[in-house]
């Protein structure tokens, strides 16, 4: 395997890690200015995999910051890996998150983002956004990148196929025919999920950059609505 570095929006760099034998693919995402974040951490067994691609954009000791959608393995395993290589990064995350759990397994303070609260890294302003429970646990989040138009949103339109690092392609069918025939098993599904995505939707989206496929630019609104519905009735069906 090895890691794959593309630009996919102004001064956003995807990190892509493709496992064949899952046929399932890890986004991480190092956006630059004049503090550096990167969002998604990986696993810690792809550390050595993707911290090579990432210094071929930026020297690793300029990364300031270090985020996440929620707590999970290919989202923050590595997270104190890459404190170690930066020693002047912090982990950002939303309040919950740093309350149940990032302030116990973070090698250093985390800084907690409530809601709507912007961090401005110079060249980029991004929102954090609470979405509980979408798709996961309740420290789950979205963080909106208002410079660019960019929504980092996570585990939202996974699909298990080899993607490129951007894509005009349909991202919501390839993801819901995942979800429908694993009956939503990976999804903590609540009667918000729809309200949560909806409220995504209805910001100035312009590139989607999920986790698990390839970066969409286009009509961002389109498929958000389309996955709102899409839980809508998956919360409202028998179980």
């Amino acid at each position: 395997m090895e890691t794959r570095a593309a630009e996919v929006a102004d001064g956003i760099h995807q990190l892509t890690t493709h496992f064949p034998e899952m046929n399932f693919g890890f986004n991480q995402y190092l956006i630059t200015g004049d503090e550096p974040l990167l969002f998604h951490t990986g696993m810690r067994g792809i550390f050595p995999l993707v911290a090579p691609a990432a210094a071929t954009v930026l020297p690793l000791d300029q990364l300031r910051w270090i985020s996440f959608g929620h707590l999970e393995a290919d989202e923050s395993g590595a997270m104190n890996d890459w404190l170690d290589v930066a020693p002047a990064a912090t982990v950002v995350q939303g309040q919950i998150g740093c309350m149940v759990s990032i302030g116990d397994l973070a090698a250093r303070p985390p800084r907690p983002l409530a809601d709507g609260e912007v961090l401005d890294i110079g060249g980029h302003r991004l929102r954090w956004l609470d979405t509980p429970h979408v798709p996961h646990s309740w420290d789950a989040g979205a963080m909106f990148d208002e410079t660019t138009g960019t929504l980092f949103c996570g585990d939202l339109f996974a699909a298990f196929r080899e993607f490129g690092p951007t894509t005009d392609d349909d991202l919501l069918a390839p993801a819901l025919a995942d979800d429908e025939a694993s009956g939503w098993g990976s999804w903590s599904l609540h009667p918000t999920s729809g309200a949560q995505v909806r409220r995504l939707a209805e910001l100035d989206v312009r590139t989607l950059a999920p986790m698990h496929a390839a970066a969409f630019t286009g009509d961002c609104t389109t498929p958000l609505l389309g996955l709102a519905d899409a839980l809508d009735r998956a919360v409202a069906a028998p179980s």
